[in-house]
């Protein structure tokens, strides 16, 4: 045995055993000049070890760090914290940080590799006549038989005397106003008060002047919920001079959102009793969405029973429904209809970037200057577009659209509805969503100029039409979330026996897809088609706590059958009402 210490600690100093003679012979070979470099090389690596077991062995709170560096090699060898070489310029090795994986819009490049493929394969789809995924898109096993039921308990006994008047102010979009109406009606039952027809709110992004009445059908509310909620066109004379014939003058009560029951009866009851009227504006979201059944029911009588559109929008709505039925005769008057969030201000409010050009800055600091003064101006407001492409919240291009849909099997033959305001660059962005569904519809293609010409500036109107057409369709794709397809898919469900029938895309996962111009098309459709199977196994939800029932209105608007129907079905059609 030799007398040295590996630690360091014995009294030979050399850092290596003595070499055997057969490997003492091997390195005499060669020139001098060989000898020497190598001999030195080994030393020098040597004496590196050393120093380096020695530092972390006497001091063993290195040891600390030993996690951190391996997690630093394990996000190096995956890409996160990966750098490229750029250039070595006077000696300096010039670094920049790669990409994210993810953040950087490159779908145009992976359409150009993956077109060719979606063009054979639609060919084949055709000559073999084998359908696409419209004919099959979701599984009847599913199907679990509920029924809606928001009439199930209907008073029969007169309301009694209203404590007072509620008036309150609907702001936002279609849906978010259609959200405080329902939530409006639930508070007046709460109350006992009697809800003024609401105001609407002229909104700074929506600026659409629209009334009540001419959007949803006034005489149909008030008559509807007669036996439920007192509800008046307006103020009485004798009320409003109380407070100097000026709506202003009443009280405006500053309610918390997502208030409780409790806080209406102990808050605001007193003093609606006391001044006879109270005015809650804004109101949107004012009520909390975990409320007693029979609050509940309102909200759902109210949501599914008493609000209609109007008639104007009704008459048109129905003809464009019927018409994309006829131009669907194909597939059985089975089509898709899409929420394409890519208009102007929603690429704007995103603060997400696709061409990254300086045109495309420009036009879209003046858009968010336009409509939110400042906002994105505030000091320490950091914009950061590829985290938000990365986390999933950047709106889904119509190209994006497009190749999702191919690759869940829906061929070049599906019609398809866009439901959208003016998309930005309309021409440049809906050429290749048009390229792969030629058979693609809008309410600019399935109106006339002349039929849309009374909606045109009103943007609540035509969000009407688009929603009308939406609720028909077999199947619903949202894009980009809000109140819009969040109501349309309560609806859906409301109406097609509890199952959504929408593909609601995982926007996390696309970003990294569509990151990868080498992805191979099988591939691809492998993962559009586990994300639609998602979206169908996530069709039939129940509410739960804290969520909203006009998302989810079962089982507080939908009542579940005794027998599901499904058995005695052999195809799609005994899914609708």
């Amino acid at each position: 045995m030799h007398g040295y210490s590996r630690l360091g600690g014995g009294a030979r100093s050399s850092s290596s055993p003595p070499l055997s003679p057969r490997f003492r012979h091997g390195r005499s070979k060669g020139s001098s000049c060989s000898r020497g470099s190598s001999k030195e090389d080994t030393n020098w690596m040597e004496k590196l070890a050393f120093l380096l077991m020695s530092a972390v062995f006497r001091r063993r709170g290195l040891l600390l760090f030993a996690p951190l560096l391996y997690i630093s090699g394990m996000l190096l060898y995956m890409g996160s914290l990966s750098f490229d070489v750029v250039s070595i310029k006077d000696g300096v090795v010039v670094v920049h940080k790669r990409a994210p994986p993810g953040s950087v819009y490159r779908s145009p490049q992976v359409f150009e590799k993956l077109w060719p493929f979606m063009v054979d394969e639609g060919a084949q789809a055709n000559a073999n006549a084998t359908g696409n995924a419209l004919m099959k898109s979701w599984n009847l096993k599913e199907h679990k038989g509920w029924k809606p039921c928001a009439n199930k308990s209907v008073p029969q006994t007169e309301l009694p005397k209203s404590n007072g008047f509620l008036i309150i102010e609907a702001n936002g979009g279609l849906n978010q106003q259609r959200l405080s109406i329902c939530d409006a009606v639930a508070v007046a039952g709460l109350l006992n008060a009697t809800l003024v027809i609401p105001i609407f709110h002229l909104n700074s992004v929506w600026r659409d002047k629209s009334n009540f009445g001419d959007i949803f059908d006034e005489d149909f509310f008030i008559e509807t919920l007669g036996n439920r909620v007192h509800v008046v066109r307006e103020l009485p004379s004798d009320i409003l001079q109380r407070f100097n014939n000026n709506i202003s003058n009443i009280v405006n009560l500053r309610v918390k959102a997502w208030s409780s029951p409790a806080h209406y009866l102990q808050k605001v009851l007193p003093q609606l009793l006391e001044m006879g009227a109270i005015r809650i504006a804004p109101f949107s979201n004012r009520l909390a969405q975990d409320v007693p059944s029979k609050i509940q029911e309102l909200r759902c009588f109210a949501n599914f029973g008493a609000l209609r559109f109007s008639e104007s929008i009704r008459t048109l709505a129905e003809s464009m429904v019927n018409r994309m039925v006829e131009h669907s005769s194909h597939s059985g008057g089975k089509y898709v209809s899409v929420h394409l969030r890519f208009e102007e201000d929603m690429v704007a409010f995103s603060c997400c970037e696709y061409d990254a050009g300086e045109e495309e800055k420009h036009e879209m600091d003046i858009a968010r200057e336009r409509s939110w003064r400042g906002k994105f101006r505030r000091r320490h407001r950091v914009i950061k577009p590829g985290v938000n492409r990365v986390d999933g919240r950047c709106p889904l291009t119509p190209l994006e659209v497009g190749m999702m849909l191919r690759g869940m099997g829906y061929d070049n033959t599906t019609s398809v509805y866009v439901a959208a305001g003016k998309i930005y660059k309309a021409q440049k962005y809906m050429a290749p969503l048009r390229q792969m569904f030629p058979r693609l519809q809008t309410k600019n293609t399935l109106a006339t100029p002349e039929e849309l010409a009374q909606f045109m500036g009103y943007s609540s109107r035509l969000a009407a039409l688009d929603y009308t057409v939406c609720l028909h369709s077999e199947v619903f794709v949202t894009t980009q979330g809000g109140n819009f397809p969040h109501f349309l898919m309560g609806h859906r469900r409301y109406i097609y026996g509890g199952h959504a029938k929408t593909i609601k895309p995982d926007k996390r996962k696309l970003a990294l897809l569509f990151d990868n111009p080498n992805i191979r098309w099988e591939v691809f459709k492998q993962q559009m088609k586990d994300m639609l199977h998602h979206s169908d196994q996530k069709g039939i939800e129940l509410k739960k706590p804290g969520a909203s029932l006009y998302t989810f209105p079962m089982p507080d608007c939908m009542c579940k059958q005794e027998e599901a129907r499904s058995r005695n079905c052999s195809s799609g059609k005994c899914m609708m009402f």
